[in-house]
């Protein structure tokens, strides 16, 4: 996508990110999105949960433009970590539709204000919680980002879909076997150049 218009820009690969993001949770049972599958607890569902509070922050809170939505693991005293899994009473389609008003929330944010507009980040230590607009989304979309290829990871590690989207997997076309093979020789290769292990 090419574009003269920067907030077109910057609202297209935020939006490209949130959409992988969502996908990584289509076709799975309530356990697998749930599930973690790091040593820190990753798991889908808490990828999006994390992810709605952070666009309500930067770009909501920290412009004056609160959306109202009650985020009760980010209040003081909350449990840490607890934006990042859902608990058996915070069902997908709440998390789910709760990401969907963040982004509303977010785009009208963009829609609204000019990008060198200053906002004030409520978390960050006073004195040095300025920051642009532009700053801000540049931010949310690097953060989002990252959180989807965490999803890639995490949700080839459940079934073996990886990719942007079901269109999209940007690997080459192989079947299993090759794919079976290429990991036993990278493995091979990475013992070879660590002859300790």
């Amino acid at each position: 996508m090419t574009s003269t218009d920067p907030k077109a820009d910057l609202g297209h690969y935020l939006q490209t990110a949130r959409d992988a993001l969502l996908w990584k949770l289509e076709g799975l049972c309530e356990y697998d999105i749930r599930r973690p599958l790091t040593p820190t607890g990753t798991n889908l569902l808490g990828l999006v949960k994390h992810t709605a509070g952070v666009e309500l922050g930067y770009l909501g809170d920290t412009f004056g433009r609160p959306s109202g939505e009650p985020l009760p693991w980010l209040d003081d005293g909350a449990e840490g970590n607890a934006d990042m899994w859902a608990t058996a009473d915070e069902s997908r389609e709440d998390i789910v539709q709760l990401y969907r008003r963040a982004w509303a929330h977010a785009d009208a944010t963009l829609d609204a204000l000019e990008l060198d507009t200053i906002g004030k980040v409520p978390w960050w230590p006073s004195g040095r919680d300025e920051v642009t607009l532009h700053h801000a989304v540049v931010r949310v979309i690097a953060d989002t980002h990252r959180h989807a290829g965490h999803a890639d990871i995490v949700r080839e590690l459940i079934d073996g879909a990886v990719g942007m989207n079901k269109g999209n997997d940007s690997l080459p076309s192989h079947d299993t076997a090759w794919w079976e093979n290429h990991r036993s020789r990278l493995e091979r290769v990475a013992r070879e150049a660590d002859p300790e292990t």
